[in-house]
């Protein structure tokens, strides 16, 4: 196993863009044995043989992650009005698959599942009410599999996502903080998030990223270290905020990716030995 300090390295699985045999040659390459599972393919018609296949694997599933067909980040406008279980339009095929999730996060017996809920904006009752009133009834469901979900930082501040946190007080709400989302969505300093999210923050994603001087596109993603993540304090605050979960990489742009995932697991090695 390899590990940063007291945390065990992983990997997206959904960055490898490989099938499950794929990812677990990748992973023996990297030689990490804790990953961050896309639990999609469990939620169409061969979950059972999904399932199955990652039930056989030697590995350490620390979360699962649902995403949805309708997102468009093409731009901040529209993964505004397309992400997450947000849009009307989407919300019974997105609810099923979220639900369907939940089974399959609780038949693996993994504690987690994360997903991208959408934007929180709570200037406006009625959607703060619908936002509130969706989150609810999937948390619900989670724990009655005795499932956590996972809220991806990023599309609001911290402190209102704290807020939001704190209002819902729901015993199946927690974060999946990911530092470089709050760089690309500019929604503030990843130092000062993390912080303010310390109660909730049971899973980390590595990445980075630099802010963009198009204020209607998101910032690009770089390789980890590169960007305005400031990685070793990054790392340097989790440690003073007593994180104790898995920290599991995400490289989501550039052609190499397995190259860039492979860079930040040996920095994160780098650390762990110098701490």
């Amino acid at each position: 196993m390899i590990k940063c300090g007291p945390w065990p390295v992983g990997v997206c699985s959904w960055s490898l863009q490989r099938d499950i045999p794929g990812v677990v040659d990748v992973m023996k390459q990297l030689a990490v044995d804790h990953v961050h599972l896309d639990i999609g393919p469990a939620c169409g018609e061969n979950h059972g043989a999904y399932l199955e296949l990652v039930g056989r694997q030697e590995w350490t599933i620390s979360s699962t992650m649902i995403g949805f067909a309708q997102e468009d980040y093409s731009s901040l406008e529209a993964i505004k009005k397309t992400g997450g279980i947000v849009p009307d339009a989407y919300w019974d095929i997105n609810k099923e698959r979220f639900l369907k999730a939940i089974e399959a996060t609780a038949a693996l017996q993994v504690a987690y599942l994360s997903s991208h809920f959408g934007f929180l904006d709570m200037s406006e009752p009625g959607y703060a009410e619908k936002i509130i009133q969706l989150v609810r009834l999937l948390a619900d469901a989670a724990a009655a599999s005795n499932v956590v979900l996972l809220m991806e930082t990023g599309q609001e501040r911290a402190e209102e996502l704290r807020e939001f946190l704190e209002a819902m007080n729901h015993p199946a709400l927690a974060v999946n903080f990911d530092p470089a989302n709050m760089i690309m969505y500019n929604m503030g300093d990843p130092l000062d998030g993390i912080r303010v999210l310390a109660p909730w923050v049971r899973h980390i994603h590595i990445k980075d990223a630099v802010k963009t001087d198009q204020p209607e596109l998101l910032g690009p993603e770089v390789v980890w270290g590169s960007g305005q993540v400031n990685a070793e304090q990054f790392l340097t605050t989790l440690n003073a905020i007593g994180y104790q979960g898995t920290m599991a990489v995400e490289r989501e742009a550039g052609q190499d990716r397995l190259g860039d995932i492979q860079k930040a697991v040996t920095l994160l090695r780098v650390f762990s030995q110098a701490s």
